[in-house]
């Protein structure tokens, strides 16, 4: 079970710099995966961990080894990729054992080890099978397998899912978990799923631009992000211009909400984060923001609304689906906010100032 540490890291394609000065740590048994839009950097940062791209500056280290330099095959990871990497001419147990083969491991151990990984990942039936005759879930299983049953001190997956479909996804997030949980192995696992990284990870970092914004577990990135790009990257949120007024935010319209953590906080222009699900509507008297619902979809459990606020800005909620009738479009509404719940962020959305302690991440 290997921490990692990255110190510093930079990576370079001629003048280009991908990544600059990144660190991070990584620690020993935990699911930790690495989050972002596309091109923002985190395949770069597992290649460079596996070995496969080369570092332009900084350090990487397994425990107290340095890895900057060692070869790949030398460093004892297990991968998973997008397009499973098995091989097509071999039987689903000949695949498995590859990695154990091609160690010299005596026969007797490679048998013994190549049953264990087949029955943990329930793919023992099709053993004599060939890898075309199985469901893409099954030859990922086949991939997780191979990649699990040479010991590695590092599991490193890159977009493992993304091949499936919708319902296969789920069931494979499933299967990552639990068997990452009884194996007990590092694991750096990469996507640009939001859902995905939130129903298996035990840390998230969230990349952009080839810099990690926040660092923290999946609660603390949705709940207090650390600014306005991971707030609307995890999850979806409402962004409304605010100011704050000694300890006050005021809405566009006079609605006044009194935040303790900003007594300290200079008068200012702030953007406030309010996911779909910490609005409450009021169909009554009294203060809120005004608004006109626009539109709604019910969805059983939940219903949502798209309304119209009298600044001009047309905001998500959602709510729990009620037995009385919905809320219909032309309606008007006060909407008032959940306040233990949303995010304030200095103008230009760099800093929460609502962040506490117990949510620093990094």
């Amino acid at each position: 079970m290997s921490k990692i540490l990255v110190q510093n890291a930079v990576k370079k394609y001629g003048n280009n710099t991908v990544i600059s000065d990144l660190n991070v740590e990584i620690k020993g048994g935990e699911l930790f995966t690495l989050l972002g839009p596309s091109g923002c950097g985190k395949t770069t940062l597992l290649r460079m961990i596996a070995g496969f791209n080369s570092i332009e500056g900084g350090d990487i280290y397994f425990n107290d080894t340095r890895i900057n330099d060692m070869d790949p095959s030398k460093r004892n990871i297990g991968m998973v990729f997008q397009n499973y990497a098995i091989f097509p001419n071999m039987t689903v147990r000949d695949n498995v054992a590859f990695g154990l083969k091609n160690r010299k491991m005596e026969k007797e151990k490679i048998r013994e080890e190549t049953e264990k990984y087949l029955k943990l990942m329930q793919i023992e039936q099709y053993a004599d099978r060939m890898p075309n005759q199985l469901s893409g879930g099954q030859q990922q299983r086949i991939a997780l397998a191979r990649a699990l049953v040479i010991s590695p001190d590092v599991l490193l997956m890159d977009e493992p899912l993304s091949n499936l479909d919708a319902k296969l996804r789920l069931e494979m997030r499933s299967v990552i978990r639990h068997t990452q949980k009884n194996v007990g192995i590092t694991t750096v696992y990469v996507t640009h799923d939001q859902e995905e990284a939130m129903a298996i990870s035990d840390t998230i970092a969230v990349m952009k631009d080839g810099v990690i914004q926040h660092v923290g577990t999946p609660k603390e990135i949705y709940q207090r992000p650390r600014n306005v790009f991971v707030a609307t990257f995890i999850g979806r949120t409402n962004i409304i211009p605010a100011k704050t007024e000694q300890g006050v935010v005021v809405f566009p319209g006079g609605y006044r909400v009194e935040l303790e953590c900003l007594k300290q906080q200079q008068n200012e222009d702030v953007l406030c984060s309010i996911r779909p699900e910490e609005f409450i509507i009021s169909a009554a008297g009294g203060d809120g923001i005004k608004g006109v619902v626009k539109e709604y979809t019910y969805l059983g459990l939940n219903t949502h609304y798209a309304v119209e606020t009298e600044s001009g800005a047309v905001v998500e909620i959602v709510e729990e689906s009620s037995i009385e009738d919905e809320l219909k479009p032309g309606q008007n509404v006060l909407l008032q906010v959940k306040k233990h719940k949303i995010n304030v962020f200095d103008k230009e959305g760099n800093q929460n100032l609502v962040r506490s302690e117990t949510y620093e991440g990094q």
